[in-house]
């Protein structure tokens, strides 16, 4: 079995309140305790904060619009089992002929900073963890109450079996 534990748009610089940047890295350790591997989708802002994460488990991050950070590339693509993962910032115009030209079956990104699990008709899963500092509510349905907006980051299991399991973790800081 392989655990990753998905995050994007954290938004983190060097000049952000240290207290911040510590209540943050713990909630992380703590939804990501037993990970095998952290994917990054973006917006990471700063080096010192991927090595932080790197602390808590090895980390593969991609390049988001606010980035400045020189080795990271826009989409990476690699495989699991039978499932190919593909990471990127912000979704391509057209997501279902870039998730069958690159033969793509869990497409990971961020941008929007609201979380989402999707199925989609084209038998790709979409995943975006939304933003543990910046959070947005999903849109409202009507007869619903209004969403919250709340940190969040989500876990993606696949098994020996190649089943898969995600969850989201709200963690628990203040916005």
């Amino acid at each position: 079995m392989v655990k990753f534990g998905i995050i994007s748009d954290t938004h983190i610089k060097k000049n952000d309140e240290p207290e911040k940047i510590l209540a943050l890295l713990e909630q992380l350790r703590l939804a990501f305790k037993d990970v095998d591997e952290i994917i990054h989708a973006g917006d990471v802002c700063d080096e010192i904060f991927l090595e932080k994460l790197n602390e808590i488990a090895p980390t593969k991050c991609v390049k988001g619009n606010m980035d400045k950070i020189k080795h990271l590339e826009d989409f990476i693509r690699f495989s699991v089992g039978r499932y190919n993962i593909g990471v990127i910032h912000e979704l391509p115009e057209n997501v279902e002929n870039f998730c069958k030209e690159n033969n793509i079956n869990i497409l990971i990104h961020a941008h929007t900073h609201i979380c989402k699990i999707e199925g989609t008709k084209f038998n790709t899963l979409i995943l975006n963890p939304g933003s543990p500092t910046k959070p947005k509510p999903p849109p409202q349905k009507r007869g619903f109450e209004k969403p919250l907006a709340r940190p969040s980051v989500i876990l993606l299991e696949i098994d020996e079996n190649d089943i898969l399991k995600t969850f989201v973790v709200n963690l628990n800081l203040k916005i």
